[in-house]
């Protein structure tokens, strides 16, 4: 009989057990750019400005842990005002 939180499966991964291919996953990626990290950076540095911009968000996806989203909740009816920056090249 079924038993709702009991899934009757005895020969899966214990609870807050690491998946042990995405462990080989990870370190076999992390030896590749260890390995490669020269040619990493000198493609980095042939890079348009706006091209490393994109380069640095794509690839601190894989060595930042990603954030939850959040909710901002009005308080005391105040709004939040724009913040303006002026950059100016002197």
């Amino acid at each position: 009989m079924f038993t709702k939180g009991i899934s009757g499966n005895k020969n899966g991964r214990p609870v807050n057990s690491k998946n042990k291919v995405n462990q080989e996953i990870r370190a076999k990626f992390q030896l590749l750019i260890e390995n490669n990290f020269e040619q990493i950076e000198n493609d980095f540095k042939s890079l348009q400005p706006n091209e490393r911009v994109r380069f640095y968000l794509d690839f601190s996806r894989f060595v930042l842990p990603t954030l939850k989203s959040t909710e901002i909740i009005e308080t005391n009816n105040k709004f939040f005002e724009p913040i303006t920056i002026n950059i100016n090249d002197e």
